[in-house]
């Protein structure tokens, strides 16, 4: 019997998922991670796991690992998360945990000789509501405790508070960690999150590599005043600084950056935030991407300088506070043509490509050979309410990473 995966199985794991999440007068999915949206999508992933024959378990971090254990040796994991950005989409992250499953189902159903056991896996916090991803690294053995414990999100809870609170231990985060030998590959299915796919009409992407990404929080201090009686000359205006920093993105991708580097300026907060009130704080964070890291550190110091140029010129305090970095991954060359032969043999057009997202897979690449499966976003849209992508696409997906676990496990 030729394995397939059940499309209208994989679609309704996912729908029922999304519901979980779904908030009154809000749009998309809010499953921020560890937050009782976030548990009740991992309970009901394991119930799935269940009811499909394994045996789930969660560590001290929140990752959900169900364990076929067929044949003998080191395993064979693939999954993706579970937890989503503020009103996020339907398939980030779910599609690869809900696939991984699947393709289990699948293999199971068809009868296939094992020759090395399967983990499906849902980690916990790729979306980096604490500024990394907590889950894969604990299973990679690469959480640096000094990190853990100072780790706050954009409105200062602190995540150890946070893991706490969901019953779970941040002390005994050591222990979720997999001993390599333990692990034979990692695969991860995903939408791609850009537009590269689609535009080009190709159904898979295979991952060569992950950008990687520091994430900062700055903030500019001046001092807040009476917008009609402080002269223009004798302002600290904390926007005013912030708004001559962005204005020199450009040049410092221009200057340092290759056609992979990214710069973003995402959460803004100004204070006092009124429109008769000059503002003297600003708070924002700011996202730096490249595949290259020595880029992204050249990339890195020019934004220090630069911010140091904006501060002085308008009189303004700036503190700027390292939140997480992580380096960019050149992922396994032979899993990624292995899975580009597969897909192709599949019928499917396929083509390689970098990441200029994060994934687990990056992390996963520390402890055992990771593989990382794109399909087309629609649009390239991702981490919002519009986020899209063809259910044949899903199915497509899907069966690249059926094939390549048989590939590796079978």
């Amino acid at each position: 019997m030729t394995p397939a995966i059940d499309l209208d199985r994989l679609r309704a794991d996912m729908l029922e998922l999304a519901r979980i999440g779904t908030l009154a007068g809000r749009p998309g999915v809010n499953r921020p991670s560890f937050s009782d949206a976030d548990m009740a999508g991992r309970r009901f992933f394991m119930e799935r796991c269940r009811d499909a024959g394994l045996a789930p378990t969660m560590d001290t971090v929140g990752n959900v690992v169900a364990r076929w254990d067929a044949g003998s040796g080191p395993a064979v994991m693939a999954g993706s998360h579970l937890d989503t950005v503020p009103d996020g989409g339907v398939f980030d992250g779910t599609l690869g945990t809900c696939a991984a499953l699947e393709a289990v189902r699948a293999m199971r159903a068809a009868g296939i000789h094992m020759k090395r056991p399967v983990e499906v896996v849902a980690t916990a916090d790729e979306e980096g509501r604490f500024g990394g991803m907590l889950g894969s690294q604990a299973l990679a053995g690469t959480v640096d405790p000094l990190w853990l414990e100072a780790a706050t999100d954009s409105d200062g809870v602190r995540l150890v508070d946070a893991m706490r609170a969901q019953g779970l231990d941040p002390d005994r985060y050591a222990e979720a960690r997999r001993d390599p030998a333990g692990l034979h590959a990692f695969l991860e299915l995903h939408i791609e999150q850009g537009p590269v796919l689609e535009a080009a009409g190709l159904a898979i992407g295979i991952a060569t590599g992950v950008s990687g990404v520091f994430n900062w929080t700055v903030t500019l201090a001046g001092v807040a005043n009476h917008s009609g009686t402080t002269p223009m000359s004798l302002r600290r205006d904390a926007f005013a600084g912030l708004a001559s920093f962005a204005a020199r993105l450009p040049g410092v991708i221009a200057a340092l950056g290759s056609d992979q580097a990214r710069l973003t300026i995402g959460k803004v907060e100004l204070r006092p935030n009124f429109p008769h009130t000059i503002p003297g704080h600003a708070t924002f964070s700011i996202i730096g991407r490249d595949t290259d890291d020595a880029v992204m550190r050249r990339m890195a110091e020019l934004c220090r300088r630069e911010l140091g140029k904006a501060a002085s010129s308008h009189g303004l305090a700036l503190d700027i506070r390292e939140e997480s970095r992580l380096a960019p991954v050149e992922l396994a060359a032979d899993v990624a043509a292995m899975l580009a032969a597969r897909s192709r043999h599949l019928g499917y057009a396929t083509t390689t490509l970098p990441s200029g997202a994060g994934h687990d897979a990056q992390t996963m690449q520390h402890v055992t050979r990771a593989g990382l499966i794109f399909v087309p976003s629609k649009g390239g849209i991702s981490h919002a309410p519009e986020e899209d992508t063809d259910w044949r696409d899903v199915e497509r997906g899907a069966n690249v990473l059926l094939h390549g676990l048989i590939a590796l496990a079978a």
